[in-house]
């Protein structure tokens, strides 16, 4: 769901982002670890974690229309993503068909400082929707998550009631203390957009772009990604919430 900007907020999120302040050390860039990331977002860091989502027992969304299963599917574009990113120090949270939890995704992600996450999906609902969609929740994970979906939205060749960006408390979204940002690159369940993501080329494409976004956001941080929204100071999600 998303949470719009109310008023009486708008007036006091520029003060509170100042008084959180950069890092000792770092300049402008709030890469790094934060409990709770209400600051900027990332600039001039140089690890990126991708974490392919699924793996071993959990297969995640399979495409009726093409057989697919959503693990390998992710795991590919993740390998895709890091050879794009040559002069970043690139992690895969997994280079194999294995299972990891999400909370030790997250324990995982938390021994790296200056560092992002990008969690990589493929969706899954009913057949008449198609298009990426780019979920965030920590004011530091915006920027990213505008450059990511604009850079998914520019390789789709159409979009059908995808919900876009959208500020969700997940764990992969707001646990991690660092930047954080989980992408869906399409919608499996639609016979024209798993046909697609079938495709190798296709994925090489949405794979260069996404590089890209991450390259733009560690070069000049949030610039052009518009205003920052509200910080809100939330529990930790846990697995009792809605499913991931």
């Amino acid at each position: 769901m998303d949470f719009p900007l109310k008023p009486f907020l708008a007036l006091a999120v520029t003060a509170f982002l100042a008084s959180c302040g950069a890092p000792s050390g770092t300049g402008s860039s709030s890469s790094g670890r934060d409990h709770w990331g209400h600051r900027p977002g990332p600039k001039g860091f140089r690890t990126v974690i991708i974490d392919a989502g699924h793996g071993g027992k959990d297969p995640g969304a399979v495409s009726r229309h093409t057989g697919q299963q959503e693990k390998e599917l992710a795991l590919d574009t993740a390998r895709r993503i890091k050879a794009e990113l040559g002069g970043f120090h690139t992690i895969l949270m997994r280079s194999g068909d294995e299972f990891i939890d999400l909370d030790d995704r997250v324990s995982r992600a938390n021994r790296h400082g200056d560092a992002i996450l990008i969690s990589v999906h493929y969706n899954s609902g009913p057949s008449g929707i198609r298009g990426p969609e780019t979920y965030y929740w920590r004011v530091d994970s915006h920027g990213l998550a505008v450059r990511l979906q604009r850079a998914m939205t520019s390789v789709s060749p159409s979009e059908a009631g995808s919900r876009g960006l959208v500020r969700r408390r997940l764990r992969l979204t707001r646990n991690p203390e660092i930047p954080c940002v989980l992408i869906e690159c399409g919608y499996l369940s639609n016979p024209a957009e798993a046909r697609l993501a079938q495709s190798p080329a296709y994925r090489d494409k949405l794979a260069k772009a996404i590089a890209g976004a991450i390259k733009t956001q560690a070069a000049i941080g949030d610039s052009g990604t518009g205003p920052l929204p509200p910080p809100i100071n939330a529990p930790m999600s846990r697995p009792t919430d809605a499913p991931e």
